[in-house]
């Protein structure tokens, strides 16, 4: 693994999925961010160039559409403008956890597959 290359991870401690990649990256000695995103929802620019990095055009490939503010906004017929408002208001709705390596990026579900990136 190249240790010049920095890893982040989107971040939420009460999910298990979350915790499973911090413990598998721990487990490979990689040194990651842990962006806590609930905390500090990540602009909007931001979440484009994470779709870049993860190499999807449709931003509900990294949204929580279970989640009831999906419902509550009514985003199941939102356009990509809207859905990306909806993730930088309402970050609980963007999908966790996202490993981001590089120019790369996985949504880590399960945790295995974040080594993907290695």
């Amino acid at each position: 693994m190249d240790p010049q290359e920095d890893v982040l991870v989107y971040f939420n401690p009460n999910c298990s999925k979350c915790r499973g990649a911090r413990d598998l990256l721990d487990e490979k000695g990689v040194e990651a961010d842990y962006f806590r995103y609930l905390d500090e929802a990540p602009s909007r620019a931001e979440l484009e160039r994470v779709m870049g990095l993860l190499g999807i055009d449709d931003p509900r490939q990294m949204m929580r559409t279970g989640e009831s503010v999906y419902k509550e906004l009514g985003l199941a017929s939102a356009g990509r403008d809207e859905l990306l408002d909806a993730m930088a208001a309402n970050p609980i709705l963007i999908e966790r956890p996202i490993v981001v390596r590089g120019d790369r990026a996985v949504i880590a579900r399960p945790p295995e597959k974040l080594l993907d990136l290695f």
